[in-house]
């Protein structure tokens, strides 16, 4: 239902192009290419890999094989989860094959339908409960291959929730794939538990509204808007979104560069380090000391910096989970159409803008 268009056409050059990529929410039928059934989840295997800071969420296949196979100690209550949008019935990533054990979980479950924003802390709660998780349940999140922010859409909102122990398979199912892992086709139905064991959201500073980033880009020099959306987007050409009529920017806002074309990839397929991204920031006048809120449509681009300075240490950045969507609903909002850095960049309202920029 949130899928955008301009990111099918995105994602299918990189799917063309590149075994593994990353940053975009949508899916392409490839995964499950070993897949060998039930039968093959069964083989033995006895994989060692070292452990894992906590806070580390970019993980090989190599160690979620290990903590399926026992050997994490800290991570031996475990959560493994496919995360696409829709059904489990409609993702391919999972019916075709999936991580052994894992179970799917439609984006749709974490977020609202009113402006796709994450759902209320009460939702979230029963989710996890739901599936049975607690705040001390590691929780292993994967999408269908790197060019899927899926996974880091689940990541950012069990983290705000209070897991403290969250990863995602970097590179997804096409990486565990490369890799030569096994996967299963049969369903896997959680166990629900009763308590998560702290107030839900245990990190709510990880999120800020819209009424403060208006405020902080008013009255504090120290903080940036950071848009993870695509050159096209940046530059007021297109919405990049078939449900948004208007295109344009938050005024003040600076470019990290988008997701969907790769920037934020290995040649591998992997996540790029803290470095790629504090090069983003530099071509804007911006570092990593700056106070930073990552936004793109509609907060699945945006969770990658945020996740990628996560583990790395940092902890003065936010998601600006309402994004452009939200901010394009007021019309007496602020807006800035082109390079802001060019003299060509109109300076005006939400109100003032044009209604034909929706994504076919």
């Amino acid at each position: 239902m949130k899928k955008k268009l301009v990111s099918v056409l995105l994602c299918t050059a990189m799917v063309a192009s590149l075994a593994v990529g990353c940053g975009s929410d949508t899916q392409e039928e490839t995964a499950g290419e070993n897949t060998e059934g039930a039968d093959a989840a069964e083989e033995e295997s006895d994989v060692q890999a070292d452990p894992v800071d906590t806070k580390k969420v970019y993980v090989t296949p190599d160690w979620v094989q290990s903590v399926i196979d026992g050997n994490q100690e800290e991570s031996s209550d475990y959560v493994i989860l496919e995360c696409s949008w829709g059904e489990e019935e409609d993702s391919p990533s999972y019916t075709k094959g999936h991580v052994p054990g894992a179970y799917h979980m439609n984006t749709d479950s974490v977020e609202s339908e009113e402006m796709w924003n994450i759902r209320s802390a009460e939702e979230i709660e029963q989710l996890l409960l739901d599936y049975g998780i607690t705040k001390d349940t590691t929780v292993i999140c994967y999408g269908e291959d790197g060019v899927n922010s899926a996974d880091d859409r689940v990541a950012i909102a069990f983290l705000w929730a209070g897991v403290e122990n969250v990863k995602c398979l970097d590179g997804g199912l096409a990486a565990w794939n490369d890799a030569g892992y096994a996967t299963e086709s049969e369903s896997n139905e959680p166990e629900a538990v009763e308590e998560f064991g702290t107030t839900v959201p245990a990190h709510p500073e990880y999120i800020i509204s819209i009424d403060d980033v208006q405020d902080k880009l008013e009255n504090d020099d120290n903080f940036k808007l950071v848009s993870i959306r695509s050159e096209a987007e940046w530059l007021g050409e297109t919405s990049g979104y078939s449900y948004i009529d208007r295109a344009g920017e938050p005024e003040g806002a600076i470019w990290g560069h988008d997701t969907d074309d790769g920037s934020y990839c290995n040649d591998d397929g992997t996540t790029v380090g803290v470095d790629v991204l504090e090069g983003y920031l530099a071509e804007s006048g911006a570092s990593l000391d700056n106070e930073l809120a990552f936004y793109c449509g509609t907060g699945w681009r945006a969770a990658i910096p945020f996740l990628i300075m996560y583990e790395n240490g940092y902890t003065n950045m936010e998601l600006y989970d309402g994004g452009w969507y939200q901010w394009q609903m007021d019309d007496s909002n602020p807006v800035q159409v082109g390079d802001p850095a060019s003299d060509d960049c109109v300076h005006t309202t939400v109100g003032e803008l044009s209604t034909d920029k929706a994504a076919e």
